[in-house]
């Protein structure tokens, strides 16, 4: 899933090369994407793109025309991505076809802009077309930006927790930005249990989860500067030191990586320099087991 560095990243490379020009069409492969209906995707035609950035992990493509501001919101979910072109076909899209794209725009001169695609069979890659993105039921209620929290926010919002601080880090209504794959890097770098109560935290240990989580997102967000976004994916998984590495030696210690898996994700983890040595009870093998 895109989490906030990549998606930081990508509303940086759509900006460079769409700011200040008009979207000449916009196709859409399957209606079941598009979140809203007024406005519709029509009105974007003829727009001029002001800015593209971000809130959390959602693109904002900004568009001024004589009737005010209309932003396109695109949340890439978990298989969602971006990809640029200056060669776009001009045929209209294919809709209900086998085809990964979603939602191409047409931008600047022909055969310019940029497909949005999702892979996998669970379609879960939404946009909306709204005036005002409080409008987004979605953004509406998200926490604030894990980026924009001070230190004592930081550690009065886990205070008022009880919850594992695996979950609190990926609930977006309590901070948001954080996914699954840097929540695992914040953790490790922390030296904190995924099971750990965020409540139960001593201050020394806040502290290091709020110089983690900068660290970690800070660090990744600049190794994506210069980057293409088709390269972006694979330059994740190489900046990854635990998560998705189950089997392998920490980078750090030399253990075993290690996983707890649920019924549609996972989570990794090194034990010797998180729990103290113990392993997690991985509640899918358990269910096997029996």
């Amino acid at each position: 899933m895109p989490e906030l560095p990549e998606v930081s990243a990508i509303a940086a490379y759509l900006d460079s090369r769409m700011a200040g020009l008009p979207i000449r069409r916009v196709d859409v492969a399957s209606l079941s994407v598009l979140k809203t209906a007024d406005p519709p995707y029509s009105a974007l035609v003829g727009r001029v793109v002001t800015a593209v950035d971000r809130i959390a992990k959602y693109l904002v493509i900004r568009t001024d025309g004589d009737d005010g501001e209309i932003d396109l919101v695109i949340h890439l979910s978990r298989a969602g991505w971006v990809r640029w072109s200056s060669d776009l076909s001009p045929r209209p899209l294919k809709p209900g076809g086998k085809s990964p794209i979603a939602l191409r725009v047409h931008c600047g001169p022909p055969g310019e802009g940029f497909d949005v695609t999702e892979a996998g069979t669970q379609k879960r890659l939404a946009a909306w077309i709204v005036r005002d993105t409080a409008d987004v039921e979605r953004i509406a209620t998200l926490g604030p930006d894990v980026l924009e929290l001070s230190r004592g926010d930081f550690a009065t919002i886990l205070a008022s927790r009880t919850s594992r601080i695996k979950n609190l880090l990926t609930d977006q209504r309590v901070i948001s930005g954080v996914g699954n794959a840097y929540s695992d890097e914040i953790l490790h770098t922390a030296r904190l249990s995924p099971f750990a109560t965020a409540k139960t935290l001593s201050e020394e240990q806040v502290g290091a989860l709020y110089d983690a989580t900068r660290s970690v997102l800070l660090d990744a967000t600049r190794r994506f500067e210069d980057s293409e976004v088709a390269t972006m994916k694979s330059e994740k998984r190489t900046g990854l030191r635990v998560h998705a590495r189950t089997g392998m030696p920490c980078p750090v210690c030399g253990d075993t990586i290690r996983e707890v898996s649920f019924a549609d994700r996972s989570f990794q983890y090194c034990p010797t320099c998180q729990t103290g040595g113990k392993v997690l009870a991985d509640r899918r093998m358990s269910r096997l087991l029996k």
